[in-house]
């Protein structure tokens, strides 16, 4: 695969994510999720009304910031934080996405509490360059 097409796989991952998560259009989102997209995360009911129903579940105070992202193929990973969703620590998540004839068609993730300095081991965050100022 051209690394034009991965460089489109990664612009369209992260143009539907913001479209979804921050703007919260779910009809111009439906466009970029199939509609028989397999969804692999525990928490989040089966297909594309399944991820939109959770959304739409979550206060709109919700907020995504994507980090690093990497395509290979028809996969594509975004590291991201997911906040003010309600929770009271942020998620840091590892969400793999497979895209097919330019949608999203399938979905796993990896997701972490984030933790503040005084939580870390490490010492180094979680997400970006800082810490979250507290854990909730």
């Amino acid at each position: 695969m051209s690394q034009t097409n991965e460089s489109k796989n990664k612009a369209l991952v992260l143009e539907a994510f913001d479209t979804l998560f921050n703007k919260r259009d779910y009809t111009t989102a439906e466009r970029y999720w199939s509609p028989d997209y397999i969804q692999h995360s525990a928490h989040i009911e089966p297909g594309r009304e399944g991820l939109f129903k959770l959304i739409k579940s979550l206060p709109p105070t919700l907020r995504y910031e994507s980090g690093t992202i990497v395509a290979e193929g028809d996969f594509v990973i975004v590291h991201g934080r997911f906040s003010d969703f309600g929770a009271p620590v942020n998620w840091i998540a590892a969400d793999v996405v497979r895209i097919k004839d330019g949608l999203l068609v399938e979905h796993w993730d990896v997701i972490q509490d984030e933790v503040t300095e005084q939580q870390s081991q490490s010492k180094a965050p979680m997400f970006g360059t800082s810490f979250p100022n507290t854990s909730a």
